[in-house]
């Protein structure tokens, strides 16, 4: 089974910006549904800052946490 690490770097060599005068000098807005590690948006947010973007901010809808970060 893969590392962490070694899942984390193959998920941002997974996105790339096919055309960079699109994002170039922009700020710019990343939907996710669900945030679980944050892995592909930050995945998604370097690519673009890569190509460009003077910001990238992420909104997620919802976000998965552990049980143990729950506090009842």
């Amino acid at each position: 089974m893969a590392s962490a690490k070694a899942r984390r770097r193959n998920v941002q060599r997974a996105f790339r910006v096919p055309d960079p005068a699109r994002v170039s000098g922009k700020r710019l807005l990343l939907l996710d549904d669900v945030l679980t590690t944050g892995a592909t948006a930050e995945a998604c947010a370097r690519a673009l800052k890569r190509a460009g973007a003077v910001r990238v901010h992420v909104l997620a809808l919802a976000r998965v946490v552990k049980a143990s970060d729950v506090l009842i």
